[in-house]
């Protein structure tokens, strides 16, 4: 019977997830999944994405937090339209979620919506909400034993972010290790070593990213 209860659970948020990533697909707009353990970086990170990209294309942020909206107000602060999600204990968001957050923008005046997801290496993972992909933040605080200790994620993520690299000459943490754990689980995952105190790796990535939002915008254009 537990078995069949998480089944239908699942069942129920992947159907969600489906109309809501046709719904982007439609429109145009490019939607990913941020993901990492509290403390990776994933706010940081994102304030620096978005204040490059914001240069070029609309965009939108749905914050995941358990009670607080402190990152959503240094979103905020950067002039980006920012939804706040409170799961009150919840450890993931869920499709339902991002599906009642969606309903109050303008998607027509969008071409990118990043969801920071809750803090969390396990749930979040098994959750689809609609994106177009998963990116996982990883610290080099963290270790690099956590591809292997939580596969999922890093199977499901496009993108893996290797992020706070300014520290390596500091601790012991085995860059090569954790690269070829990830490609073991995922051969396809783009990596990009990153620092946002050293403005490492940044360029990179929001090439990688601005090519991904023009590929859904054509995408679109090509339906109509």
């Amino acid at each position: 019977m537990e078995v069949q209860v998480v089944t239908d659970v699942l069942a129920k948020n992947d159907a969600i997830a489906d109309t809501l990533q046709r719904t982007f697909a439609e429109k145009g707009i490019f939607v990913f999944n941020l993901l990492g353990s509290p403390g990776a970086g994933k706010t940081s990170l994102l304030e620096a994405t978005l204040t490059e990209l914001s240069k070029t294309y609309r965009l939108a942020v749905i914050e995941g937090d358990l009670y607080t909206d402190k990152d959503a107000d240094r979103i905020e602060r950067l002039g980006v339209p920012v939804l706040q999600i409170n799961t009150v204990g919840g450890c993931h968001l869920d499709a339902a979620m991002i599906e009642k957050a969606v309903a109050a923008m303008d998607l027509d005046a969008l071409d990118m919506i990043i969801i920071e997801n809750v803090g969390n290496l396990v749930c979040p993972a098994e959750f689809a909400i609609g994106e177009a992909m998963k990116v996982t933040v990883l610290s080099v605080t963290e270790g690099e034993d956590k591809p292997l200790k939580y596969p999922l994620i890093f199977k499901e993520s496009a993108a893996v972010l290797l992020n706070k690299v300014d520290l390596l000459p500091y601790i012991p943490f085995d860059k090569e290790k954790a690269i070829a754990d990830i490609h073991m689980l995922h051969p396809q995952a783009a990596v990009f070593e990153v620092s946002c105190t050293s403005k490492t790796g940044l360029d990179a990535w929001i090439a990688w990213l601005s090519e991904r939002i023009e590929a859904q915008r054509k995408g679109a254009a090509c339906k109509d």
